[in-house]
C-alpha cells in the first residue's frame, strides 16, 4: 500500500517513521506541502493521503483524488470538519481518522491555559525578564473551591474534568450524552445553568452545525463577571468579534485560546517575518488578559506516537476491507 503524506513536519515524519518498522508493506512518502486542490494531483500514483486539520479536504480536492485514484482519507487528527464528506462518500472514497491519541494531552495544555492566562505567568514572564519584579496587574484567584464549566464530556472533557477535580473545584457540564463515568463528582446541568455559574469555562465539543459560534454575545452576556474561558476544540466555537466586544467590556478575567477563528494559514508555520492578512490575532494579543498558543494542545511525545499508530492500523483495516468505528460516514 502506497501512502502519500502532506503538511508533514519534522516531528510528524519522526513519529510515523518510527512506526513504520511494523508495517513493512506500507510504502510512504512524506511531502511538506499543504494538500490543497492545487497539489491533489501529486496523489497520482498512491493508495491513500494522510493529511491534517489544517487541510482544505473540499469538494474540489476530493475531484481530484479521485481522478488520480485514491481511495482513502487518512486523518492523522480527530476533527473532519474539513473534510466533503458527501463528496468522499459519492466517489467511494473511504475517510478515516483517529478519534482519540491523547485526551490528557489536551485537557493538560486546557488547564495549562487556564492557569497561566489566570496568573498572568505570560506577562510575568516577560517582566522578569527585564528586571521587572512589580505585581501591578498579575493578580489572579484561586482554583480551589471555584465551579467550572466543561462544555462537552467526551474523553477530553472528562480528562479536563477530573483535572479540576483534583484542584478541588466543583464541577458543572454540559453535553448532549451525558457521561456515566462522571456522575460521580459532576453535575449536569443546562448550557445557561454552566454559563451563569462557572467561574472557569472551558469547551471540549466538535464543531458542528449547532455548536458553531456557540460563544457569542447572546450566552456571554449570560456568563458571570469575570470569567475565565478556555478553548481547546476549534476556532469556529467562539465568534471573535463577539468574544472582543466582551473583553473589552471587562466580561473575563482571562481568555486562554488554543484555536481561534481564521487560523487556518497559521497553523504550524512560521510566519514571523510576514504582514498577516487578518487583525484577529493582532485583536486578541493587544489584551493583557489573553493568552494564545498555537493550536498545540495534542503535542505530546504520547500523542504522537499513538496518532502514527492509529493511522497506519487505519490503512490496514481499509486495505483488509474491514469496518472499523474510526471511519467518519
Amino acid at each position: 500500500m502506497k501512502i502519500i503524506f502532506f503538511d508533514t513536519k519534522s516531528y510528524d515524519k519522526e513519529s510515523f517513521t518510527k512506526e513504520l518498522v511494523n508495517y513493512p508493506d506500507i510504502e510512504v512518502k512524506f511531502l511538506k506541502t499543504e494538500l490543497t486542490p492545487f497539489t491533489a494531483e501529486l496523489a497520482h500514483g498512491y493508495d491513500a493521503v494522510c493529511a491534517f486539520v489544517s487541510a482544505d479536504i473540499s469538494n474540489d480536492t476530493i475531484e481530484v483524488l479521485n481522478l488520480c485514484g485514491v481511495k482513502l482519507i487518512l486523518l492523522r487528527c480527530a476533527g473532519f470538519n474539513n473534510v466533503d464528506l458527501d463528496t468522499a462518500k459519492r466517489f467511494g472514497i473511504r475517510v478515516l481518522r483517529v478519534p482519540s491519541y491523547s485526551p490528557e494531552a489536551v485537557a493538560e495544555h486546557a488547564m495549562a491555559l487556564a492557569l497561566a492566562v489566570n496568573r498572568r505567568l505570560h506577562k510575568a514572564y516577560v517582566r522578569v525578564r527585564e528586571n521587572d519584579f512589580s505585581l501591578n496587574g498579575l493578580m489572579g484567584f484561586n482554583f480551589y473551591q471555584k465551579t467550572a464549566g466543561i462544555v462537552g464530556t467526551g474523553k477530553i472533557g472528562a480528562a479536563m474534568a477530573r483535572i479540576c477535580r483534583g484542584f478541588g473545584m466543583k464541577i458543572l457540564a454540559y453535553d448532549v450524552f451525558q457521561n456515566p463515568d462522571l456522575k460521580d463528582f459532576v453535575t449536569y446541568v443546562t448550557l445557561d445553568e454552566l454559563l451563569a455559574q462557572s467561574d472557569l469555562i472551558s469547551l471540549h465539543c466538535p464543531l458542528m452545525d449547532n455548536t458553531y459560534h456557540l460563544i457569542n454575545h447572546d450566552t456571554i452576556q449570560k456568563m458571570k463577571d469575570g470569567v475565565l474561558l478556555v478553548n481547546t476544540s476549534r476556532g469556529a466555537l467562539v465568534k471573535t468579534d463577539d468574544l472582543i466586544e466582551g473583553i473589552r467590556a471587562r466580561k473575563f478575567s482571562g481568555v486562554g485560546l488554543d484555536v481561534y477563528e481564521e487560523e487556518g494559514p497559521n497553523v504550524y508555520e512560521n510566519r514571523s517575518d510576514e504582514i498577516l492578512e487578518h487583525s484577529v490575532t493582532a485583536r486578541l494579543l493587544s489584551f493583557p488578559n489573553v493568552m494564545i498558543t498555537s493550536h498545540q494542545a495534542f503535542f505530546t511525545e504520547e500523542a504522537l506516537a499513538a496518532i502514527a499508530k492509529t493511522t497506519l492500523e487505519n490503512a490496514k483495516i481499509f486495505e483488509r476491507g474491514e469496518e472499523t468505528p474510526n471511519e467518519v460516514k
